[in-house]
């Protein structure tokens, strides 16, 4: 592989003006909005709460998910935590207990049980989809959804990731997402154009009493907490959505030759990298007409440690380090990818040894002048406050009040390896 220091840009480090939303008190705003939901009236001492919780990356989850679970203890209920997480964790309970884990969610820390199992209850047929839900939520007397609201990897519409996509998919574990992802063709990824009659099978046939949403800012912190009742759970997500879109993270520029990426993992996006982000909510490897940014290539470096090997969506990415493809836990990844319905997540790019060597095929392949190359790197697609930008989008820049250059330009620097060294 060539040397290419000559071809390599030189690269700013550029910070957002995004405002901070961050809700610092956070268990105190979880126990005021759960106070005030009228839906709490119905918990009487003695009863039993089952409290479905599961998505990863949330912000501070473990204290939210006390912070229901001391309102529940307080009314003289008996709650209990329930893993909502479709086929996540290799699809078995003992699997889903380690992803709670992973999310500081343990029954020490939110002070009371976990029921784990993958055994379901058939609610029927609704949409043309046959509905199952948790077994051992089946049985409390009350449930409630804990949930991220936020724009989906894939689906698009009114309704993405959220509440009622827990109730739907989450709680219906393995089976349930089996009845559900393959279905998504067939109404084009809308969640919107099925979810009154689903969810209003499930609210029949269960015992669902409110939800518990949130919303994160663009620094991925927890800046808006809402409780709503089950009857108002589609009305209310369409516009939480809304917010969500308004106030996640984006990349600086629409357009780039190459996205270097250090991380992705599970607790980041379902994708391991946020299609959102990146522009490839439509396809793998490129936008969609009407779809932003516009990335050529992307090269993802690692996979994080809480990931545990699960490294579904590193089919996105066009190049990958070595260090991945030793990391990946292909039992995981495959049967996350398949139960999502989206195998090609688990495809392998091309890899080699070194970051040096990663980014001297770019080169190559795409030989053109350092300072005409359109770069960006980021450590992952939820931290976007800083990002290292090439000299190519400096006549942009200079155009941009909501950027501000903090550091360089300066060039990549390699250790004795040819590894990046961070910067």
């Amino acid at each position: 592989m060539s040397d290419p220091g000559r071809s390599l840009p030189r690269m700013f480090c550029v910070q957002s003006s995004d405002p901070n939303r961050r809700i610092d008190d956070i268990e105190s705003s979880v126990k005021s909005s759960v106070a005030a939901c009228p839906a709490l009236e119905s918990v009487r001492s003695g009863d039993s709460v089952a409290v479905a919780v599961g998505s990863r990356g949330i912000d501070r989850i473990d204290r939210v998910v006390r912070a229901v679970v001391n309102e529940m203890v307080c009314r003289g209920a008996k709650p209990f935590i329930v893993p909502a997480m479709g086929s996540h964790g290799g699809a078995t309970a003992e699997g889903q207990v380690a992803t709670l884990r992973s999310l500081g969610i343990t029954e020490a820390s939110v002070g009371c049980q976990i029921r784990a199992t993958m055994e379901t209850v058939s609610l029927g047929n609704a949409a043309g989809i046959d509905l199952f839900f948790d077994a051992n939520a089946s049985k409390a007397d009350h449930v409630i959804v804990i949930n991220r609201i936020k724009p989906h990897t894939r689906l698009i519409g009114t309704i993405q990731s959220g509440l009622c996509k827990m109730l739907m998919i989450g709680l219906g574990k393995r089976r349930g997402a089996i009845e559900f992802h393959p279905a998504f063709r067939s109404f084009d990824y809308q969640l919107e154009t099925i979810v009154d009659d689903v969810v209003s099978l499930i609210l029949e046939k269960t015992n669902v009493r409110f939800g518990v949403a949130v919303i994160e800012d663009a620094y991925d912190s927890i800046g808006y907490v809402d409780c709503i009742v089950a009857a108002e759970m589609i009305s209310r997500e369409k516009t939480l959505l809304k917010t969500a879109v308004d106030w996640m993270p984006k990349l600086p520029f629409k357009t780039a030759d190459v996205l270097i990426i250090d991380e992705i993992g599970k607790e980041i996006s379902g994708t391991g990298m946020d299609t959102n982000v990146i522009g490839r909510k439509w396809h793998d490897k490129m936008a969609g007409k009407n779809e932003w940014p516009k990335i050529n290539e992307i090269y993802v470096r690692s996979l994080t440690a809480k990931t545990a090997g699960n490294a579904s969506g590193i089919g996105i990415a066009e190049y990958t380090h070595r260090r991945v493809v030793d990391a990946i836990d292909h039992e995981k990844t495959r049967v996350n990818c398949l139960t999502a319905n989206h195998a090609t997540a688990a495809a392998t790019p091309l890899w080699l040894d070194r970051d040096q060597d990663v980014l001297s095929a770019i080169c190559v392949q795409t030989p053109q002048p350092a300072a005409s190359r359109r770069w960006m790197w980021i450590r992952n697609t939820l931290e976007l406050s800083n990002v290292w930008c090439s000299e190519a989008y400096r006549g942009e820049l200079e155009q941009r009040s909501d950027l501000t250059v903090l550091d360089g330009p300066v060039a990549f620097e390699f250790d004795d390896n040819g590894q990046l060294i961070p910067r």
